[in-house]
């Protein structure tokens, strides 16, 4: 897939083409195109958009499907997840043999997204990278510091991996059938932080503070531990009262819920919490709150 010159100067031997000219495609085009790699360019329903894109990464604009896909070796479908698997099946009406497949959901599967891939003579794979793309300008120089997750066929596994390697992200191949756990644990991890966070600043306003006085508060305790965890493991870092086997503590924290949703919030979030305690302390004895927050 990537050819090294006698010199030793990479030469990329891939094509790689964009259906779709949002955010993941501009900064994936654009991350691949200052990675010495072939971006042949963009086809998207808003041609404006695809001119953009061409423009912003040095490569061409389309002006149909069949177009791209005779000038790509690889042909990333960079749309939202529920439209994946209807733009693969408008690329179908053309020979797809010997094509590579992409997608970047974090859902999806290969597998689930190009459903007929073998018949037709192609590979398929998810290349997802674990970082927040948020914009079309400048994410895409964040992507060499990120962690990317493949999964796919066979035949061209190995080959993403170095590619994507070279250009500098650390690089997981995941097994297929993982991939819907694999996302839950990214949205663990970073959505539902934010519920956790608004639920706290929910409750600061029920002591009188404002929004923005909340947010401001909490702020310096969320980065100091969100950056404990990451240097020692959620383990390590972890401090409050269930750490300290404190039960009466607790108790009253869960008395201060008045809706049953934000209860069961605290109190499932927080079993978690006392199995990370046994394994920190195997000597104490954790099962009073155990019980407590089982009740």
């Amino acid at each position: 897939m990537v050819r090294t010159s006698a010199t030793g100067e990479s030469q990329n031997g891939i094509r790689i083409g964009f259906v779709g000219a949002g955010k993941v495609g501009f900064s994936m085009g654009k991350f691949f195109a200052l990675g010495g790699l072939n971006v042949s360019g963009y086809f998207s329903r808003n041609v404006r958009s695809a001119r953009e894109a061409a423009d912003f990464t040095g490569s061409s604009c389309f002006e149909s499907l069949g177009e791209l896909v005779a000038a790509s070796d690889a042909v990333f479908i960079t749309v939202p997840d529920g439209a994946i698997t209807r733009v693969y099946d408008q690329l179908c009406a053309y020979d797809l043999t010997g094509k590579q497949i992409c997608h970047c959901s974090g859902s999806l599967s290969a597998a689930e997204a190009f459903p007929t891939l073998a018949e037709k003579g192609a590979t398929g794979y998810s290349v997802h990278p674990l970082f927040p793309v948020s914009s079309k300008q400048h994410s895409y120089t964040e992507l060499p510091k990120a962690y990317f997750c493949i999964e796919g066929s066979e035949e061209h596994l190995d080959e993403w991996k170095r590619l994507l390697s070279a250009l500098g992200p650390t690089v997981q191949v995941i097994p297929s059938q993982e991939k819907k756990r694999y996302h839950a644990a990214c949205v663990v991890a970073a959505n539902l932080v934010c519920g956790l966070a608004q639920q706290g600043m929910d409750m600061l306003r029920a002591c009188g503070f404002s929004e923005a006085d909340a947010r401001a508060a909490l702020a310096p305790l969320m980065r100091a531990n969100m950056d404990h965890i990451l240097e020692v493991g959620p383990t390590d870092a972890l401090t409050g009262p269930i750490e300290r086997n404190d039960v009466a503590t607790v108790a009253a924290h869960l008395a201060c819920f008045d809706s049953p949703t934000e209860r069961e919030l605290y109190r499932s979030v927080s079993l978690k919490l006392v199995e990370m305690a046994q394994r920190r302390h195997p000597d104490v004895d954790y099962s009073p709150l155990t019980r407590m927050l089982n009740d």
